[in-house]
């Protein structure tokens, strides 16, 4: 008996590792924009600067999509005051009905926190944003922010606590991102016409450059090698480890921490807005989502 434990844990972690992609920013991204304003270098190829100046932003990709598992950046974002720039790091597809899952920090004045901006969209449809403040300065050291998506719910993570929790609720009526390979963008943007206080804040071009830096990027997800993914990675396996039942719910500690999160920084909740909906608040707003 213990010879075959032995060889059926083996045999997972084998099965695991097919599916834990080599996913240093070398190998595994690409520069989409700003080719003079992005570099990856050192660490191996673990660290990438996008850079945003008067002239140009910058941006990088992965090289393949996703269905499923776990994504995962170590992020310094821009420092001193950082008004009107965005950071983004997110998963999506392409096309009008396309799916995505958002992590967008926006900057503001020195000495003011960055507030963390989350969205899904689901057939091209979004309009489900939560934001966030963060209990530390995300500026003066990298921390880690994790995108853990699987077919029973999406979670993000900042540091390993969890943020936010969107549900699966389909059987109801209520889309979900489960049938569109999602590539893993990074960015470092001019929106100062909606970023900080509204657009009421302007960059201050004279800070220039701006640079966010990246580190160790993860890609612990299924391969998407078109509709054939739907069901080989949504299947329940020793394989597709993000399907086992301990993800499929936050435990009750986890769950603590989320609570207090939210409690303590959360700014925004769309599901609050009843001005923004016309007192139509969406479906999921009234179901429980962790």
């Amino acid at each position: 008996m213990a010879v075959l434990q032995a060889f059926l844990i083996a045999l997972c972690i084998i099965v695991s590792h097919q599916n834990l992609v080599d996913a240093k920013f070398s190998k595994s991204m690409y520069i989409t924009w700003g080719t003079q304003h992005a570099t990856i270098q050192g660490n191996g190829g673990e660290d990438l600067n996008l850079v945003l100046d008067p002239f140009s932003g910058s941006a990088v990709q992965s090289k393949r999509g996703f269905l499923f598992g776990s994504i995962e950046m170590l992020i310094k974002l821009v420092p001193g005051n950082s008004a009107g720039t965005v950071t983004a790091y997110y998963l999506s597809s392409t096309g009008t009905k396309h799916d995505e899952i958002d992590f967008e920090f926006l900057g503001n004045i020195s000495g003011q926190p960055y507030i963390v901006h989350t969205n899904v969209y689901t057939q091209g449809n979004g309009s489900k944003e939560q934001q966030f403040y963060l209990w530390f300065d995300p500026t003066a050291d990298f921390h880690n922010y994790t995108i853990h998506w699987n077919p029973t719910e999406i979670v993000w993570y900042v540091d390993s606590l969890p943020i936010r929790v969107f549900r699966n609720y389909e059987n109801q009526g209520i889309a979900y991102p489960n049938k569109q390979g999602m590539r893993v963008y990074s960015s470092l943007w001019n929106a100062d016409n909606w970023a900080t206080r509204g657009g009421l804040v302007k960059i201050d071009w004279t800070s220039a450059p701006f640079t966010a830096r990246f580190r160790n990027f993860r890609a612990r997800a299924c391969k998407w090698n078109g509709d054939i993914s739907i069901s080989q990675c949504g299947t329940t396996s020793p394989a597709n480890w993000w399907t086992s039942p301990i993800y499929s719910q936050l435990s009750s500690a986890k769950r603590g921490q989320l609570q207090w999160v939210r409690d303590s920084f959360m700014i925004y909740d769309y599901c609050k807005d009843t001005k923004r909906f016309n007192g139509q608040i969406p479906a999921e707003c009234f179901i429980q989502q962790f």
